[in-house]
Formats: C-alpha cells, sequence, structure tokens
C-alpha cells in the first residue's frame, strides 16, 4: 500500500527565524487516517521524532542537499501510548551522568516569552558562564530548536515535562570551547 503525504514545507519559517512548531502540529491534527507528513526543514528535526513518535508515527528521514532535510512521518501500528520512550525530551548522553552535574549556577524562568527570545535568552546566558557550570531553565514548550544547538556548541543537555504536564524544564551543562560538556 502506498502512502499518501501532506507536504509542509517549514524551510522559509526557520529561515525569516520563526518557530514552525505550531504548524507542524496543526498539519498533524488535519491528517487523515491514512496520511502521512512530508516536512521539509533546514535541518535534521531530532526531537520531533519523539514527539510524534508518541503519537504513532515512524518517521524516514534524509539529507536533500544544503543542509535541508526530507523527513517523512508515517502512522505505525503501535498505539501513542503503547510507542516505546514514552517519557519525553530524553537527555542526551554527556560523559559524567547528570546525578554528577553541580547546582545550576543560573536558573530562568522563559515560560511567557515567545519563540525565538526563550532560545536567544538561554544561548546569551550560556556564552558567559564557564565550562562545567549548569544552567536550569522553565519554557512553555519542548525547545526543538534549541537542542540541536546547544549540540553544535557541545553543550549537554537533559530535560522534560515537569508533573503539571505544561512546564518544560532544560538543564544544559555549559562544554569546553573546543566540545565536551
Amino acid at each position: 500500500m502506498t502512502q499518501d503525504y501532506l507536504d509542509l514545507d517549514v524551510r522559509p519559517i526557520l529561515r525569516d527565524g520563526g518557530e514552525p512548531f505550531e504548524k507542524i502540529m496543526e498539519a498533524v491534527a488535519a491528517l487523515a487516517p491514512d496520511q502521512g507528513l512530508r516536512l521539509y526543514a533546514t535541518f535534521k528535526p531530532v526531537p520531533l521524532f519523539q514527539v510524534l513518535g508518541r503519537q504513532g508515527f515512524g518517521y524516514a528521514a534524509r539529507e536533500i542537499g544544503g543542509g535541508d532535510w526530507e523527513v517523512l512521518f508515517s502512522r505505525t501500528d503501535i498505539p501513542a501510548e503503547a510507542a516505546p520512550a514514552a517519557n519525553p525530551a530524553p537527555a542526551i548522553p554527556s560523559a559524567a551522568g547528570a546525578s554528577d552535574w553541580p547546582a545550576p549556577v543560573q536558573e530562568m524562568d522563559n515560560r511567557e516569552l515567545e519563540p525565538p527570545e526563550p532560545m536567544v535568552r538561554i544561548l546569551a546566558a550560556i556564552e558567559k558562564m564557564r565550562p562545567g557550570e549548569v544552567l536550569s531553565a522553565l519554557l512553555c514548550r519542548e525547545p526543538m530548536f534549541l537542542l540541536p544547538e546547544l549540540e553544535k556548541r557541545g553543550h549537554a543537555w537533559r530535560g522534560g515535562f515537569e508533573p503539571d504536564g505544561e512546564t518544560y524544564k532544560i538543564t544544559v551543562r555549559v562544554g569546553q570551547a573546543g566540545g565536551d560538556a
């Protein structure tokens, strides 16, 4: 059986500095039961794999040139509540376990800010911190575009939704200028 896909190109939104998460989720909500989503983005949207995985979607991703990616999200036979990795936003493994991290030296509450301001503030704060120091931030959504940026800059992070289901807490350990956190 051939899968029918709804095409969504978020590259213009990303290139203009916007955050397309709401548009992606609206497209997913509008899909017919036998329909998948073909997403075009300016980076491999790894955090989105888990978000949609919890909703019963598998994915196939491929780089299409110039740093752009095409990702096919297809419905799986696994119900969302039975899908593996049901816990939101797993931590990126770091050289030292998260339990070895020191207490945060800076805490931020960015829940009232609109994207991309939380990401901009977190990255700016991290730039002023020393390697090994930890920052903690509260957000109103999963920071999908912040996570790959942290990895690219050599910082370790862990995060997930708080028990209220609305607040996302991220903890970032500042990496060395050249790499490891």
